[in-house]
């Protein structure tokens, strides 16, 4: 499965099967709305690397959809670019100024939209602004959220999610499997933060800390779901033989030997602005 996925919010049914096409054939995992209204229930509940907005939509313009994901701290960050119609240099600014990456022209060049969708991808990943194996905000970003609740005074609970196990894990079945674990992880603790939050809670990562800032009255059930739902699909990830003893076995034959159990969240509340730098047990 794709580790990219790009939201198409379209509502011109040609262009629309064509960027499907297109963007599936080059190994992106792309979803669709014909609306801007389920284009930002998709984003807020999909988790899209990308987004691209169409202006003219049947149910509200581009413009209302880039403001009201731009509002929200769960899809704030997600890199959006316009397509449209129009070429007039005001609607260019008004699309930047509302704070999207880019801004194509119709008719367009299919393979330069490619480029520009990888370049924003780069770009930001480049710039520390997204983290490239889960793209959630990191660094400055997860920095900015912080001081931006500091500075408003404002009660919110700041937690730190881990996986437990991750390391040994990974080591032993592979970076890329354990890129795999990650991205599930942050899309279960977003999936979570969005169900049980509220619109103004943030999810972010620094290093291999998840970072989860909710204004949520009560935590508990928001650690308590993001645990279950990790460990309901967790065991998905191991070997038939790992996940039928329970974990795996490091330095087997050895006086080393060393068993780890299936991973598992942990989450511990903290104000460490260097979340990623804590060290572990």
């Amino acid at each position: 499965m794709s580790s990219t996925r790009l939201l198409l919010i379209e509502d011109d049914f040609d262009v629309a099967e064509m960027l499907l096409m297109y963007f599936q054939s080059h190994n992106y995992d792309v979803i669709h709305s014909d609306t801007g209204g389920g284009g930002i229930e998709m984003a807020r509940t999909q988790f899209p690397t990308l987004i691209l907005l169409d202006i003219m939509l049947p149910d509200m313009d581009g413009w209302n959809v880039c403001r009201q994901l731009r509002a929200a701290s769960l899809t704030k960050y997600i890199p959006i670019i316009f397509l449209t119609q129009r070429n007039e240099q005001a609607s260019k600014i008004k699309g930047l100024e509302l704070g999207a990456d880019d801004y194509i022209v119709k008719p367009f060049d299919i393979d330069e939209l490619r480029l520009r969708v990888q370049g924003s991808i780069r770009r930001a990943n480049r710039e520390h602004l997204h983290e490239a194996r889960t793209g959630l905000p990191t660094g400055p970003l997860v920095e900015e959220e912080l001081e931006r609740r500091r500075l408003a005074d404002d009660a919110y609970t700041s937690l730190v999610v881990r996986i437990q196990g991750w390391r040994e894990y990974n080591d032993v079945y592979s970076f890329v499997a354990g890129n795999d674990v990650m991205r599930f992880a942050g899309e279960t603790i977003k999936k979570t933060i969005n169900e049980l939050g509220t619109p103004r809670d943030f999810v972010g990562i620094v290093e291999d800390d998840f970072v989860v800032l909710t204004h949520a009255e009560d935590i508990a059930p928001i650690e308590e779901a993001m645990k279950a739902a990790f460990n309901e699909q967790v065991r998905a990830f191991y070997s038939f033989v790992d996940a039928d003893r329970g974990g795996i076995i490091l330095n087997p034959d050895t006086p080393q030997e060393r068993f780890v159990p299936i991973m598992q969240l942990e989450t511990l509340q903290t104000e460490d602005i260097n979340l990623g730098k804590e060290e572990r047990s």
